[in-house]
């Protein structure tokens, strides 16, 4: 059987079964390699796609389940030019290991299409289910603020 889904813009096709985990689908069937397994059971987001705008743990949606456009890491730039999110990333000097940081900021996205203005605590609960082993909470926070501070027409911090 044949599943249809649209990732990053694109209609893409997988022979993969239908119950296949999306996360297996977009790295084995697609390349899409930016999207990583962490946990398996959806605790530590580092699979963490959008779906129809929403974060989703991409390890626990099976393919033939998927209700709507897929975003991965990979569709968040446009062309070569980093989103607000990613570039601010770059800016604070996030990732140590990086191997967290595609989930991180799904997350981070999903968040500020919500709430364009989050305060500590926002971004705390926010990004409480996405783990970082490196620790770097507090580079994340304030990469999301300045994130915000662009998005709502300021400068970069």
């Amino acid at each position: 059987m044949t599943v249809t889904c649209v990732v990053n813009g694109t209609p893409r096709q997988t022979d993969m079964a239908p119950e296949t985990p999306l996360l297996w689908v977009l790295r084995d069937d697609f390349g899409l390699t930016g999207t990583k397994f962490g946990c398996g059971i959806a605790a530590c987001g580092a699979c963490t796609v959008h779906i129809d705008g929403e974060a989703v743990r991409a390890c626990q949606i099976p393919v033939g389940d998927v209700w709507g456009d897929v975003t991965t890491i990979e569709g968040m730039a446009q062309g070569d030019t980093l989103s607000p999110l990613q570039e601010a990333w770059v800016r604070h000097q996030v990732a140590q290991c990086g191997f967290c940081q595609s989930g991180q900021i799904m997350q981070a996205a999903d968040l500020l299409s919500e709430n364009p203005d989050p305060t500590d605590e926002d971004i705390d609960a926010a990004m409480g289910g996405n783990l970082c082993r490196c620790g770097t909470y507090s580079a994340i926070r304030a990469a999301i603020h300045d994130a915000a501070r662009v998005l709502n027409g300021g400068r970069a911090g």
